[in-house]
């Protein structure tokens, strides 16, 4: 440390300080894309549970059964895939697959109680309904956002999370209103969002597997020019490096 003519106070490297410097190695770890484990647990339980609100099936017993798949798959696998996504640095995924998965965790918890006759069901109590709906409320104001930031990314990202969002606010809109049609609206808007969800999972996946863009999903990201610099530069002086995907 030494003090200049003004009075100001600089700081100057200590020799222990550069031979640091020179020989410090850093170690990259990276992680596969949480997308991959997040949009696949999503697309499952997403389609489970939209066939059953668009009433493909279901009867007095389908909570009983829904509840461990939704739980397990939308909910477990989703959490796990955004605590993944944190730490690879990914602002979208760690956000979406974050309160996703916490949505299904709770919706298998809170079908396992309906099952057992500790609360009533959504579809035959118009308090149980509303109470439902602000679920959805929530779920489609934090995804609206997540489908606007995911419109610099890919087409197909943008797609799976605004048909996701939509079809949330149109549950949001039939449990508070008490609208059924609106409800199987919206269930079919989820059914969608599942199926463009598995195809964009699909899609990272085979790209992975063959190092090569394999189905189409809209990048907008282009690779930087030869001789570029990098926007996210690994720097000493900002502490223990992290790595971003471009997914």
């Amino acid at each position: 440390m030494s003090t200049e003519a003004n009075g100001y106070s600089k700081t100057v490297d200590a020799p222990e300080d550069s031979c640091s410097r020179e020989h410090t190695t850093i170690a990259l770890s990276p992680v596969a894309a949480p997308y991959v484990l997040g949009l696949f647990g999503f697309a499952a339980a997403t389609f489970m549970v939209a066939a059953n609100l668009g009433g493909w099936y279901g009867n007095a017993e389908t909570p009983l059964v829904l509840f461990p798949f939704a739980l397990a798959a939308g909910g477990i696998a989703q959490l796990l895939a955004g605590m993944w996504a944190y730490r690879a640095g990914h602002a979208v995924a760690a956000a979406m697959h974050g309160t996703w998965g916490s949505f299904w965790m709770g919706y298998g918890l809170y079908n396992l109680l309906i099952a057992l006759g500790v609360l009533p069901a959504a579809a035959t109590d118009p308090t149980a309904a509303c109470a439902f709906g602000f679920w959805f409320v929530v779920l489609a104001a934090i995804t609206w956002v997540g489908a606007i930031a995911a419109a610099v990314e890919n087409v197909a990202l943008t797609a799976v999370l605004g048909t996701l969002a939509a079809g949330s606010t149109l549950l949001a809109i039939a449990l508070l209103g008490a609208v059924p049609v609106v409800q199987t609206i919206g269930a079919y808007a989820l059914l969608v969002s599942a199926v463009l969800a598995w195809y964009l999972t699909a899609a990272i996946m085979l790209e992975a597997s063959a190092k090569r863009a394999v189905l189409p999903v809209g990048q907008r990201r282009t690779a930087p020019l030869p001789g570029a610099v990098p926007r996210n530069l690994i720097q000493y002086e900002a502490g223990e490096p992290g790595v971003k995907f471009g997914r």
